[in-house]
């Protein structure tokens, strides 16, 4: 008995067979993190498209702007007094609304 050491003996079939689920696990986790990591950098946008933005835009006499925001093709202002002021992308004022405990 003494003269067997424990690297002589054979594993047992269970052992083999977990050992390879382990390894397929492995292999299987190594693969799934390079599919996140790709597609990741393969969805990500080269650089950001910023909005066309006129030259000036004119606010109506007294207003002081709190807020601005781009929608689409127009350019929303939102004033210290509680009125929403649309723009187009050229500048012009297409319209206007005053929000509800505004002036």
């Amino acid at each position: 008995m003494s003269d067997m050491m424990p690297s002589d003996q054979t594993p047992l079939p269970e052992v083999r067979f977990l050992k390879v689920l382990v390894t397929a696990l492995t292999a299987t986790m190594i693969l799934g993190l390079i599919i996140i990591v790709a597609l990741i950098v393969i969805r990500m946008p080269d650089k950001a498209v910023m909005p066309v933005l006129p030259e000036t835009i004119a606010l109506p006499e007294g207003v002081s702007p709190a807020a601005i925001t781009f929608a689409g093709e127009r350019i929303v202002v939102l004033s210290a007094d509680d009125r929403v002021l649309v723009y187009a992308t050229d500048g012009r004022l297409i319209g206007q609304t005053v929000l509800a405990g505004g002036q």
